[in-house]
């Protein structure tokens, strides 16, 4: 993973652990000050919420403890798509123009650009130089890209 991604990652979980954990507990103890929890909405309604941002900060610990931060600086300066290379395809059939990163799983993000190495279209630029022509299946059919550039 990128150290842009670890970083953001890092935030996110301490966001969880210092904003947003004290304020469902402070949600679960105000309920509980309401009296009957059998019948108490609120403090269920709480705890579910506790429970969800337990398995959430659990998650992103899991991920950051097996995370492999990768140096920009070591990586070859290959000329074939690999993680962390943005890439400029064009779509052959309407000659619309694309330019997506390659990134990790947990730091995909299609509104900043950036698709999982896992998708069917980075699977399919994997180990591919420019000029070449690439045919991909995707839930919607398939696409044929031709692969313009390719940075790191």
């Amino acid at each position: 993973m990128s150290q842009e991604g670890y970083d953001k990652l890092v935030a996110e979980l301490r966001e969880m652990e210092s904003v947003e954990l004290p304020r469902v507990r402070d949600a679960i103890a105000e309920a509980r000050d309401k009296g009957d929890l059998s019948e108490n909405f609120e403090y269920h309604a709480a705890k579910r919420e506790q429970a969800r941002l337990l398995g959430r900060i659990r998650f992103k610990q899991k991920i950051l403890a097996n995370a492999r931060v990768l140096d920009m600086s070591r990586l070859n300066g290959s000329d074939c798509v690999q993680l962390l290379s943005r890439v400029e395809i064009m779509n052959t059939a309407n000659s619309r123009k694309m330019t997506y990163t390659i990134v990790s799983p947990h730091e995909a993000d299609l509104h900043e650009g950036k698709i999982s190495i896992k998708s069917p279209i980075a699977q399919a630029l994997l180990g591919k130089k420019v000029g070449d022509n690439v045919t991909v299946r995707v839930p919607a059919g398939t696409l044929q890209l031709h692969i313009e550039s390719i940075q790191l």
